[in-house]
């Protein structure tokens, strides 16, 4: 009776450290992540709207369709990167994700408390680098350190009612992810 109650106690350990590993070690090893799906049909270093979500087509896990939809894959290895977003009528917001999903930073229209999403993604190596009299105050301009040099940023903006979706797109296209090509400037208190 003991060798059994231990038989079945051993197998529901050995059955619950199986279960552990797999799902840890499942994002790392999945072939078709969110990154790799959208790679055919997005730019690097650039805004790419997506099409609207139905069932049958459905990009990323957890599309609402109320919600109007754009990516920026990133490669922080030539330079920081500028992001900036308009804010759209109802709602928009902006999330930050590693290669391998991980999330790592978002905000929104309201927290931005801005008529644009503006900020500056970069490493850390990156952000040290910068001079002293440049890294200015988080009230006069956002920088997020990115843990890794590739990620996807994910824009949405919601469409409070059907009719709204063409102008929820239309501020996302309007959006830019691109690549700085002198570091960032530093922004005076009274311009916001």
């Amino acid at each position: 009776m003991i060798r059994l109650l231990f038989a079945i106690i051993g197998g529901i350990l050995l059955g619950g450290v199986v279960h552990l590993v797999s799902v840890l070690a499942l994002p790392r090893i999945a072939t078709q992540d969110a990154y790799s799906r959208l790679t055919p049909i997005s730019k690097l270093n650039a805004v790419t709207p997506l099409p609207l979500t139905e069932p049958s087509n459905a990009l990323l896990p957890f599309m609402d369709p109320a919600f109007a939809l754009a990516v920026c894959r990133y490669d922080l290895s030539t330079g920081p990167i500028k992001l900036a977003v308009p804010v759209s009528q109802s709602y928009t917001s902006v999330s930050f994700y590693t290669r391998s999903d991980v999330a790592y930073y978002a905000i929104n229209d309201r927290s931005a408390g801005r008529r644009v999403i503006e900020l500056d993604l970069m490493t850390e190596t990156q952000h040290a680098a910068l001079p002293e009299d440049e890294d200015v105050t988080a009230a006069d301009r956002l920088i997020i350190d990115s843990p890794t040099e590739t990620g996807l940023i994910v824009l949405k903006a919601l469409a409070a009612e059907p009719g709204l979706m063409a102008q929820a797109q239309a501020s996302l296209a309007a959006s830019s992810c691109k690549v700085q090509t002198e570091p960032p400037a530093k922004v005076s208190p009274g311009k916001r």
